[in-house]
């Protein structure tokens, strides 16, 4: 299974930006979709994740500014990233928990390589 992020990149400070996080593969299922972000000397955090049904969930930091949304038809989630700020300065990483086997009871977690998100005050 492949998670191949895209739509990071410089911006300033009020500005907006979307990523997109693309699963591909041996699939059978993907339930959680999310976005995770690591700042320099920090350790990573949730951003937000979006169920199958698409219950989200949110950190405190970025409810009201960020919007996650995923398709199920291509397990493809995306992350809509309004009024930014310095502080949103990350790699940002995608996941997905997917079940390669019919016959597998839990879901396994994968990583996307990461995106960076540069906010420029």
């Amino acid at each position: 299974v492949q998670l191949q992020a895209s739509g990071g990149g410089l911006v300033q400070a009020g500005g907006s930006l979307r990523l997109s996080c693309a699963a591909s593969g041996r699939i059978v299922n993907v339930g959680v979709m999310g976005w995770y972000r690591q700042a320099p000397g920090k350790q990573r955090e949730l951003v937000a994740t979006i169920t199958t049904g698409g219950t989200t969930n949110y950190a405190d930091s970025v409810k009201g500014r960020f919007t996650i949304s995923r398709n199920n038809a291509n397990d493809t989630v995306y992350l809509q990233m309004n009024s930014l700020k310095p502080e949103d300065t990350a790699v940002y990483y995608c996941s997905a928990d997917v079940k390669i086997w019919r016959v597998q009871v839990y879901f396994d977690r994968y990583w996307g390589q990461g995106t960076q998100v540069t906010v420029s005050s």
